[in-house]
């Protein structure tokens, strides 16, 4: 049987992820200030993950009026 082509998993698929591993989790507290080399990585404090969001480009029409004018 093959895979139906919603279950298949895209090559360099960028999505936000909300959970980060425990290396980006000790990353974010070093530079928060939060965490020092000699404390334990095990049971870290929750950390924040920020989501990304483009902002739209804008549209091109209203540049082509002003250069005709």
């Amino acid at each position: 049987m093959t895979i139906d082509k919603s279950l298949k998993v895209k090559r360099g698929m960028n999505t936000n992820r909300s959970v980060l591993t425990r290396v980006e989790r000790i990353k974010v507290l070093q530079e928060n200030g939060r965490w020092e080399e000699l404390e334990s990585p095990l049971g870290l404090p929750k950390v924040r993950v920020r989501k990304l969001t483009m902002k739209k480009k804008k549209k091109k029409a209203k540049e082509d009026e002003d250069g005709e004018s």
